[in-house]
């Protein structure tokens, strides 16, 4: 059973994106794992900058497609970013010993569905959905599921605009 999004946001251009991020970052404290799902080009890492940049991140953020992990750590708090895109399962996901970082940085994972969630108790699913044959410049659906704790709280605390 799905459960429902607490939040589901239209985004209708990469600052928008970054926007959203920016004020997610506002309520994120260390421990937090965010799960982040969504197509190829649908603006995962877009959202992940707008974390970095509401986490007080003053460098470049970008794919760790190919180096599967970076870590931030000139902001309020630690960012963990990691693309589990390539990772073949569980066992390569500890392999890269995420949960060392967990518990003192906020750790996003794109592509982590299914992988990661043991890493904590509580877990911010967010989706990233484009129509069909997306082109550049189309519209986004954004949506926010939490998964244990207090997420639904601090959703509502950041005060994410509803579509």
């Amino acid at each position: 059973m799905t459960m429902p999004a607490v939040a589901e946001i239209e985004v209708e251009d990469p600052e928008q994106m970054r926007a959203i991020g920016a004020r997610l970052a506002l309520v994120l404290r260390a421990g937090d794992l965010i799960v982040l799902g969504g197509p190829l080009g649908a603006g995962k890492t877009v959202f992940v900058q707008g974390l970095a940049r509401g986490l007080g991140i003053g460098g470049a953020v970008t794919s760790p497609t190919f180096v599967l992990a970076r870590v931030h750590t000139d902001g309020r708090l630690p960012l963990v970013h990691v693309d589990a895109y390539r990772l073949g399962g569980v066992a390569e996901v500890d392999d890269l010993d995420l949960d060392a970082d967990v518990d003192r940085s906020v750790c996003v994972v794109e592509w982590g569905a299914g992988l990661v969630e043991q890493l904590a108790g509580a877990h911010l699913r967010v989706e990233i959905r484009r129509p069909a044959g997306d082109e550049e410049g189309e519209v986004r659906r954004v949506l926010l599921r939490p998964v244990g704790a207090d997420w639904a709280e601090r959703l509502a605390a950041a005060d994410l605009p509803a579509s």
